[in-house]
């Protein structure tokens, strides 16, 4: 069938009433009458020559063709509403979506984005938290601040800077800390990085004792169960500095470890775009000052 052929206040009158499961209500976000809907949509099914609705006696109810039609009509409409958005006073403005591992995104990025935004105000930039885990594909991410080695497969990999891990926890815990031997008789909280204590005690010259404390998906929230006395985490302390400073942390050892470093990463399949590389620019700017 020829698209161009095919009403396009008809179309718009059929998604708003599927969705919205009246031909009045859609009516009211249309701003047009309930029998100018119903007319509009009863032509949309003449030139499909399908019924895409049943008329019950209170309301309506969508046909198969009518349910197979809806998802692909908003998607189009929403995908329509969101490249109409981007104009802003005659002028193109760019979307970035941009993946942050919460914790980076928390204690470093958030503080300084609105550089950024100063920088290039021609760009909506979007933020989405992630764990380390999260698929840049699958998720719609333009590009993804994460933490580990730089060896993600089919990925570019900008280093950023290091994070070194160093023990915090709360000060009531740190009252019975006067040498990093003291850790063994502390739950050692721990992430999805199985190794990271074992590689602190090495290199505190330590041997390392047998994990027992809980395991957290996320340094934020583990770094909340120190606050609340449940036990030592190892995490990267820069992206901390803030509740350090406040005193609501403490970090008892200046003993560090270098796991891993964060880094800007996108596809190796995904051009580069120009709210891409501006991006890119930006951070490696920023963490240069």
């Amino acid at each position: 069938m020829d698209v161009s052929k095919l009403p396009l206040n008809a179309l718009r009158a059929f998604e708003a009433s599927a969705r919205l499961c009246s031909f009045t209500r859609a009516g009211l976000e249309l701003r047009v009458s309930q029998t100018a809907v119903s007319h509009q949509v009863k032509a949309l099914e003449d030139v499909l020559q399908v019924s895409l609705f049943e008329r019950l006696p209170r309301g309506v109810a969508l046909t198969d063709e009518g349910l197979a039609l809806l998802p692909v009509l908003s998607d189009a409409f929403r995908r329509m509403s969101d490249a109409l958005s981007r104009f802003e006073d005659g002028n193109y403005r760019e979307v970035l979506t941009v993946g942050a591992v919460a914790t980076f995104a928390t204690g470093w990025l958030l503080p300084r984005l609105s550089g950024f935004a100063r920088a290039h105000p021609q760009i909506d930039l979007r933020l989405k938290t992630n764990n380390n885990r999260a698929d840049i594909l699958a998720d719609g991410l333009d590009c993804f601040l994460r933490f580990g080695d730089g060896a993600w497969h089919a990925t570019n990999a900008v280093k950023l800077m290091d994070a070194p891990l160093s023990p915090i926890c709360s000060p009531g815990t740190a009252a019975r800390l006067s040498k990093p031997e003291d850790l063994v008789h502390e739950p050692l909280l721990r992430s999805y990085r199985l190794d990271e204590w074992a590689m602190w005690f090495q290199g505190a010259k330590l041997p390392p004792p047998r994990a027992r404390g809980w395991m957290f998906d996320s340094s934020l929230a583990m770094v909340e169960a120190v606050t609340q006395g449940a036990g030592v985490a190892l995490v990267p302390t820069a992206m901390f500095s803030r509740p350090l400073a406040s005193g609501a942390i403490v970090q008892p050892f200046q003993t560090s470890v270098l796991t891993g470093s964060y880094w800007l990463t996108w596809l190796k399949s995904r051009e580069e775009t120009s709210a891409m590389q501006k991006f890119r620019l930006w951070m490696l700017e920023t963490v240069a000052e």
